[in-house]
């Protein structure tokens, strides 16, 4: 019995041994190629599972039963070179590989496109560049894991959702981004959504990130690696790109901890990391079945984490590069012996076997591509099947960052385009963010208070007008009032009343009045402010014109003014208004139009908007012709009544009796006029400040003008009330009565200056009348010294002058026909004459004088004077004798005298 027992067991357990592979005497080759180091060292997670799925394959005895699978690989370090390197040495060294399994996207490009020269197939567990679904390039490449195409169905379904029509970009320089940029942009644009900020780096972020806050992208697309994403966020967190207004969709197939991995590249701490990626989303494809069901290949995916959990011997799963892809290597040896499986049995029929399989035998290679196409099955990471390009057929998901971790928002089913969405989403601002900073369009608008301001001060002005049309009405037959013209003045108040109540057009704007109704408030305002002020001002002009003309007019015989003159020019001015404003109006009407002015932020809100400011304005495509033709000929007006009005300021006629106060007005309208125009045109785009200046300019020539005609008579009246029917006083006697006492206020202040320099000219006269007394006594008795000695002297001999005491005697020489010379200056008699000239006889009469100019005529006659004669005269004196000519041996020489007399001293 016990013997028996033991056979049983025996049987079995070779039963057992043959179950479990172990008599599968053949063995079918397969060459692998991880990255175990570099930028993504996904063949650290995905070799165990591609040696526990061999072992599984291997282990089972209806796939393969007579072939045993197995493995050679090498590191490629995520480097197209090496891999490149890695594949030729797997070609080139025994056995013969049916097929290559590759890992990081940059190599598979690389091997894919090189493996087809072999007839090999390539099947990638970790490739996800969108490039590698060109059949052209990549004949025989068929992947695991999903296109990162498969990523955008989901995103735009996102934008969809929450209605972001804006977005922007940021990718690193890799083939792979590249190719996924370009299919989404085709699918946004499909979708009616914008790029509208395109970004891309190839080893530093910095200045794509900073450009990206630039250009205000606020839904933002980042494709990049691992280690450049750690880069990219630590400078959108210096640029405070992050937050509220911002939303970042980055790959999703990284270590949930990735963020916290050491890297000496950037410079944030791991906490400022988690600041700037809170809220983000990440998309990645399912690459673990979701329910906890019995898959195709034995086993659940929870009883495969835990196995590859063991076999890691970790307790931080996140710490393991390509740990999320190893689902994804799995299935990829299990689709490559379900596919051998089958191109065993269709080989058979061909009287073929895999291991006849050579690099130049296309017929296997073809059988092998076939079966790969068709292989469906329910693995680790899903439903696994293949479309006509070689890509993996998948869902994909979508999470998003919340508090430190990753929660699951939706799931997406491509085949069914479908988005199952669980509504977990939090936002940083209590709901989703705009794609943009929402720009409302804001109309400027004068100010409310400002506004009734204004036209409260105009009602005043009105009903000021409407009394002063009433005072004229009443007053109509009172002489002040008469004589000033009424009817002209009636009209004034009236052309202020029309400016006054334009006040309330000009502040109506948006706030009031709608699109359509603005042109209209734009043609009344032109046609009530013209006429207006032609009505007002030209009023005043013809007055002041009448004025001028009856002051300036050569026909003695006209006396009165008559009031069709008035009228004449009035009518005039106000037909050129009219003719100006319809052909305006007909030709070039004014229309709405719109500035707008660059972007605000508000200060009372805390929602991501601008405004954008805009201010209503009455436009026409000639405006400033329009203007240049009315500010012309209203300009020529304005500096003509101003010359009127200074022409006839002294004018003071019965018949317009109020022309000086016309004349003051007029000067007050000119002066607002030229101030207000030109500043209103500058300030034109500052609305309270335009409106404000330009309504206090016609408030203010309206009151000066209505006061200035108006205040006057009221005055008047009120001093001088009419009695019996008689006038007591007329305006017109009082304004003569006071410009004549202000005349003789004038002449009075003359005549006291006048009077003033009077008496000191009859003190200086009297002065001088002194001073002529005592020089002829002192001359008297000089000549009567010199005639005595004279006498005693021989002829033609030099007569010596005794000299006083003290004196210089000076010889006066006697020409043969001269009885004596005498020396006359009747003005020398303020002081004594000076040493040379003491002896000399003076003499103030009218003989002496002649009898000097005889002297002095012998003397120019050619007959010279003796060597010592001297000739002393005053050169201002009134003789004469400065002027003489004495001789062609004389010589002049001024001398100056105490009393400031100049004389000159001529020696022969």
């Amino acid at each position: 019995m016990l013997k028996s027992m033991r056979t049983v067991t025996i049987v079995a357990a070779l039963l057992c041994i043959q179950s479990c592979g172990g008599y599968k005497e053949k063995t079918l080759t397969i060459g692998g190629i991880f990255p175990m180091s570099g930028s993504w060292a996904g063949g650290v997670g995905c070799l165990p599972a591609v040696e526990m799925a061999l072992e599984d394959v291997n282990n089972r005895t209806d796939i393969l039963p007579e072939y045993r699978l197995e493995m050679q690989s090498d590191d490629s370090e995520c480097k197209p070179g090496l891999g490149t390197k890695v594949l030729y040495k797997l070609l080139y060294e025994k056995p013969t590989k049916l097929l290559v399994l590759t890992g990081c996207s940059i190599v598979s490009t690389f091997v894919a496109q090189a493996a087809k020269m072999w007839k090999l197939v390539v099947l990638s567990y970790g490739g996800s560049s969108p490039a590698l679904s060109n059949r052209e390039r990549f004949p025989t490449f068929f992947r695991t894991h999903p296109s990162a195409t498969l990523h955008n169905p989901i995103r735009v379904k996102v934008f969809e959702k929450f209605k972001w029509t804006r977005i922007s970009t940021i990718q690193e320089t890799q083939e792979l981004f590249t190719s996924t940029i370009e299919d989404l942009e085709q699918r946004v644009k499909e979708a009616n959504i914008d790029i509208a900020v395109r970004q891309s780096f190839l080893t530093d972020p910095t200045n794509a990130v900073r450009n990206l806050k630039r250009q205000d992208a606020r839904i933002i697309v980042g494709v990049f690696y691992e280690d450049m994403a750690r880069r990219v966020f630590c400078q959108a967190y210096k640029e405070r790109l992050y937050g509220k207004k911002y939303v970042w969709f980055i790959i999703g197939w990284y270590p949930d901890n990735w963020y916290k991995m050491k890297d000496d590249r950037h410079n944030c701490t791991v906490e400022q990391l988690e600041e700037a990626l809170e809220g983000h989303f990440t998309t990645e494809a399912m690459m673990i079945h979701q329910e906890p069901t019995m898959t195709d290949v034995g086993m659940t995916a929870q009883n495969f984490t835990s196995r590859l959990n063991e076999i890691l011997n970790t307790s931080d799963t996140s710490l393991i590069t390509g740990y999320p892809e190893a689902p994804l290597a799995y299935d990829a040896v299990w689709a490559v012996a379900l596919a051998f499986n089958k191109t065993a049995a269709k080989l058979a029929e061909r009287n073929m076997k895999l291991e006849d399989f050579d690099y130049y035998n296309e017929e296997i290679t073809d059988a092998i591509y076939s079966a790969m196409n068709s292989t469906k099955f329910l693995g680790i990471s899903g439903n696994v099947a293949f479309s006509s390009k070689g890509d993996r057929i998948a869902w994909t998901q979508i999470e998003q960052f919340i508090n430190g971790s990753y929660v699951k928002l939706g799931i997406y089913d491509a085949v069914a385009d479908s988005l199952t969405w669980y509504n977990k989403e939090k936002w940083l601002g209590g709901r989703p963010p705009p794609d943009h900073t929402r720009v409302i369009d804001h109309l400027r608008v004068v100010s409310r208070t400002l506004y009734f301001s204004m036209c409260g001060l105009a009602g005043v002005g009105i009903l000021a007008g409407l009394f002063c049309l009433v005072f004229n009405w009443l007053h109509f037959n009172r002489q002040c009032v008469a004589f000033s013209q009424p009817a002209i003045n009636n009209l004034t108040v009236l052309g202020c009343i029309i400016c006054l109540g334009c006040i309330v057009l000009l502040g109506l704007d948006g706030k009031f009045v709608s699109e359509q109704t603005y042109p209209v408030i734009c043609q009344a305002r032109a046609w009530l402010l013209s006429l207006g002020f032609t009505l007002s001002y030209g009023s005043m002009f013809s007055k002041i014109w009448t004025v001028h003309q009856m002051t300036t007019t050569r026909k003695k015989e006209r006396t009165g003014v008559q009031i069709w003159e008035l009228f004449t020019v009035l009518a005039i001015l106000m037909l050129l208004d009219v003719g100006v404003l319809t052909a305006w109006q007909v030709l070039d009407p004014l229309q709405r139009q719109l500035e707008t002015f660059a972007r605000v932020q508000p200060t009372n809100t805390e929602e991501d908007i601008e405004l954008r400011p805009q201010l209503e304005h009455c436009h026409s495509e000639n405006l400033n012709v329009w203007l240049g033709v009315l500010f012309g000929y209203k300009g020529i007006l304005l500096i003509f009544g101003i010359f009127l009005a200074y022409e006839t300021r002294s004018v003071k006629l019965k018949q317009v009796n109020d022309s000086r106060f016309v004349g003051m007005s007029i000067y007050n309208v000119v002066v607002l006029c030229v101030i207000t125009a030109p500043i209103s045109l500058i300030i034109g785009n500052q609305e309270d400040a335009t409106f404000a200046f330009v309504s206090l300019a016609i408030i203010l020539c309206s009151f000066l003008s209505m006061g200035l005609i108006f205040v006057p008579k009221i005055m008047e009246i009120i001093k001088h009330p009419q009695r019996d029917g008689q006038e007591v006083k007329s305006l017109t006697d009082s304004l003569v009565s006071r410009e004549e006492e202000e005349r003789h206020q004038k002449m009075l202040g003359e005549n006291e200056q006048l009077k003033k320099q009077i008496a000191e000219m009859e003190d200086r006269i009297r002065e001088l009348n002194q001073k002529l007394q005592d020089r002829t006594r002192q001359r008297h008795s000089a000549t009567s010294t010199t005639t005595t000695v004279t006498s005693t002297a021989p002829t033609n001999t030099v007569s010596m002058i005794v000299p006083a005491p003290g004196g210089v005697p000076v010889g006066i020489c006697r020409p043969i026909n001269s009885g004596h010379v005498l020396v006359v200056d009747p003005m020398i008699t303020e002081h004594p004459p000076s040493d040379k000239a003491k002896h000399l006889i003076f003499a103030d009469t009218a003989d002496t004088v002649t009898s000097a100019r005889q002297f002095a005529a012998m003397t120019s006659s050619h007959q010279n004077l003796t060597d010592c004669s001297p000739v002393v005269a005053d050169a201002n004196s009134d003789s004469g004798l400065a002027s003489e000519t004495y001789g062609k041996n004389s010589y002049g020489k001024k001398v100056s005298y105490p009393d400031s007399s100049d004389i000159i001293e001529t020696m022969g």
